[in-house]
């Protein structure tokens, strides 16, 4: 298994049928070919893909860590840093739990808003109803 060779999309854009299915997660290229048949979601979602870079579909999805180890045999390269996008944080990336994210101040920070707007509201309702 071949991990450290650099493929760019001219060559993974041919391998896109059944005979030969490639597809790209993470910059990561996978030869899923003999995977078809027991993809837990059948050989249509993966034939979707094939060809193309399928990372959004893969995190959105929300693989469990037992399918992400059993990526690690059909990887078979890299894309080449060229065509590479910014990197996106696996969503179910154990390394990434707990940390203090932008995501995290910003859920807390929507939180205000609606609070102040209820305090306020309670306010106004005991000066103008409760006198």
């Amino acid at each position: 298994m071949a991990q450290n060779i650099e493929y760019s999309f001219e060559d993974i854009r041919k391998h896109n049928d059944r005979n030969s299915t490639w597809i790209v997660i993470n910059d990561d290229i996978y030869d899923v070919t003999d995977f078809l048949n027991e993809h837990p979601g059948g050989e249509e979602v993966l034939l979707e893909q094939a060809g193309k870079d399928a990372s959004e579909n893969f995190e959105d999805v929300g693989h469990s860590s037992d399918a992400r180890e059993l990526m690690v045999k059909y990887k078979i390269g890299t894309l080449v840093a060229s065509e590479r996008k910014p990197e996106i944080r696996k969503k179910a990336d154990p390394a990434s739990w707990g940390e203090n994210t932008d995501s995290s101040q910003s859920s807390f920070k929507s939180w205000i808003l609606p609070i102040a707007l209820g305090l306020l509201a309670t306010v106004v309702y005991r000066v103008y109803f409760m006198s």
